[in-house]
């Protein structure tokens, strides 16, 4: 097929040789197949339009390293160039959390080259050879949905270990590799300690988890992996080998009132009697 002009740039460049056809196309990005000398890889060429409200931009992209402070203005005012900023930040947020994610050992397509808003990385197949399906086109047996959901809790767990949440994690963007369950679309991924909406996103990560697996096995649907992972991480006991139970029992313990505004008061004397000090030694 005739190559599009931003795959064009990475054949001149010699990064590619062929396209051979396209994969699919969303509101973020349009995927092709290509070829690089005897491998067949995948091509997401970013779409340029800003298709995201920005709210949503401001959740997933909080405590994000910017460039410089140029671009900072530039991206809260909301202008040409900061939208164009944006949205080269909003692209390589995810060519770094695939190369972060993928050192960690988390089950996502390989990166092998960003150029010019173009991601090139594996291409994921399944057991036939064939391009792998994704998740929601897939009918399950309660046993494979059982064993899916498992190995994609291990795989959230690996990532929040990274210091990443994926952020939209949900049956549309997990494919079904030859040796299981591959997460892919990660450009809204945030870090786990520095964004305050974290917690919440894992939280509706792990729910949609739940919730696409517990029509094959209802059983999972009494589930609550979320709490219990997002406690362990706070509580800075998480590891990629924790062994998760699915329950958690949240803390109903009344908080003493009375007992912390006595520490308030007591501190801010402790800070009053310094300050005398050191004003009488001076």
């Amino acid at each position: 097929m005739k190559p599009p002009t931003r795959l064009q740039a990475l054949i001149e460049e010699g990064m590619i040789d062929s396209v051979m056809r396209q994969l699919m196309s969303g509101k973020e990005a349009t995927v092709y197949i290509v070829r690089c000398g005897e491998d067949v890889r995948c091509a997401k060429v970013y779409k340029e339009a800003d298709r995201r409200s920005f709210r949503q931009a401001v959740d997933y992209t909080e405590n994000r390293k910017t460039k410089n402070t140029r671009q900072v203005r530039a991206m809260a005012k909301r202008t040409r160039f900061g939208r164009r900023a944006q949205e080269s930040a909003w692209h390589s947020a995810e060519v770094d959390a695939l190369r972060r994610l993928a050192a960690a050992g988390v089950s996502v397509p390989r990166p092998y080259n960003f150029y010019n808003g173009v991601l090139l990385m594996e291409l994921v197949t399944g057991e036939d050879g064939d391009v792998a399906r994704r998740l929601n086109d897939v009918d399950l047996t309660e046993d494979q949905a059982r064993s899916f959901h498992l190995a994609l809790l291990q795989q959230v767990v690996r990532m929040l270990c990274a210091g990443i949440v994926h952020g939209d994690l949900s049956e549309f963007n997990i494919l079904l590799g030859a040796i299981g369950p591959v997460i892919i679309d990660l450009p809204q991924a945030v870090d786990a300690a520095g964004n305050n909406h974290a917690r919440r996103m894992l939280l509706r990560d792990v729910s949609n988890l739940k919730l696409f697996f517990g029509r094959f096995a209802p059983e999972l649907l009494l589930t609550d992996y979320g709490e219990e992972i997002w406690d362990l991480f706070e509580r800075g006991l998480l590891t990629p080998e924790s062994e998760l139970s699915g329950r958690f029992e949240k803390d109903t313990t009344p908080v003493d009132l009375v007992g912390v505004l006595r520490q308030i008061d007591d501190t801010r004397a402790e800070e009053a009697a310094r300050l005398l000090r050191l004003q009488t030694i001076e």
